[in-house]
């Protein structure tokens, strides 16, 4: 299995969400068993020796992916959700989008003072949400010491708005 079968099952979809945009859907990817089994198997071989006491999550996307990582490394599996959707006290974070603003929240009891944490997504462009997922585990006493996408959009100078955090992704696209 190669980079390139990963490559060929993301869907590039134009003018979605708008014109001018070309998204990139991982749901190619989740009905290729090959593969989503190579995204998992990369991330078990970067990440397990990794020194991080759990994994986060971002809805809904990241979900996919971190469930079955954390389950492989025998982590905790931490959830970060949009505003509304956590029962119980949370942690929020507020953060800019290019069209307003957004809320996320996680369990105040799900993050621990001292946890190191992965947080992880399908795609990572601007950064502004792994930023605030940060910012939420940061609330709670833990540190996020990497951050983790399928699909990278450097060009958007995400390691940027991250650092000093590292970034790791499997794929990159620029200016397609």
């Amino acid at each position: 299995m190669n980079i390139e079968v990963l490559d060929k099952a993301i869907r590039r979809v134009p003018d979605f969400p708008k014109p001018g945009i070309l998204f990139y859907d991982i749901t190619g990817v989740l009905i290729n068993p090959d593969a989503f089994k190579y995204c998992l198997d990369r991330m078990v071989e970067i990440y397990k020796d990794a020194e991080i006491d759990a994994i986060a999550a971002v809805e809904s996307r990241g979900f996919l992916f971190a469930a079955p990582l954390a389950e492989k490394l025998k982590l905790p599996l931490v959830l970060i959700r949009k505003k509304g959707k956590l029962p119980g006290d949370t942690y929020q974070c507020s953060y800019a989008l290019e069209y307003g603003t957004a809320t996320i929240e996680v369990h105040k009891a799900d993050v621990k003072l001292g946890q190191k944490f992965l947080v992880v997504d399908d795609l990572i462009a601007t950064g502004g949400t792994l930023e605030a997922s940060k910012n939420l585990i940061a609330q709670g006493g833990g540190t996020v010491t990497d951050f983790f996408g399928v699909i990278g959009l450097p060009a958007l100078n995400y390691e940027k708005v991250l650092a000093p955090c590292k970034v790791t992704t499997l794929i990159n696209f620029d200016g397609e």
